[in-house]
């Protein structure tokens, strides 16, 4: 068998399996606050910037509409945020954080925290690896992106 064809080799698998794990994480760091991965990921981008279209949010989060949208109506459910209609473009909907979602943002400290303390804790990883790991992530994106 060729080196590259390999499962341990491939790319594609060692970000599979991260990803899994690390959202497996999240979600226990999560469930407390009664988030899903996703709608901490859309509270993540409103905390950042307030007041967004659907399709701002979705073109950020790299989320089609059919994902989003759900995440939204549980998101407002919970009382995190108001889905508003645009009176002069009915097509258009806002999303902007209740009060409830801007208090959640100071008690959802502790989850970035708990993560980097997760994978530091062995000492294996540091922060000045983690941030490398997610610039090469970025640069990864990117390449695959432009493709």
């Amino acid at each position: 068998m060729e080196p590259t064809q390999k499962l341990d080799n491939q790319l594609c698998f060692a970000l599979y399996v991260c990803s899994k794990e690390i959202i497996q994480k999240y979600k226990a760091l999560l469930e407390p606050f009664g988030l899903t991965y996703t709608s901490y990921i859309t509270l993540l981008a409103l905390w950042e910037e307030d007041n967004q279209t659907v399709k701002e949010l979705g073109e950020k989060l790299f989320l089609d509409s059919g994902t989003l949208s759900p995440v939204l109506k549980k998101l407002e459910g919970a009382g995190f945020v108001i889905r508003e209609r645009n009176p002069s473009d009915e097509r258009s909907v806002t999303i902007r954080l209740t009060d409830k979602g801007k208090r959640t943002q100071v008690s959802a400290l502790s989850i970035p925290k708990a993560m980097h303390c997760s994978l530091t804790e062995d000492r294996r990883m540091d922060g000045g690896r983690i941030e490398a790991l997610v610039d090469e992530l970025h640069t990864v994106a990117s390449i695959l992106l432009e493709g």
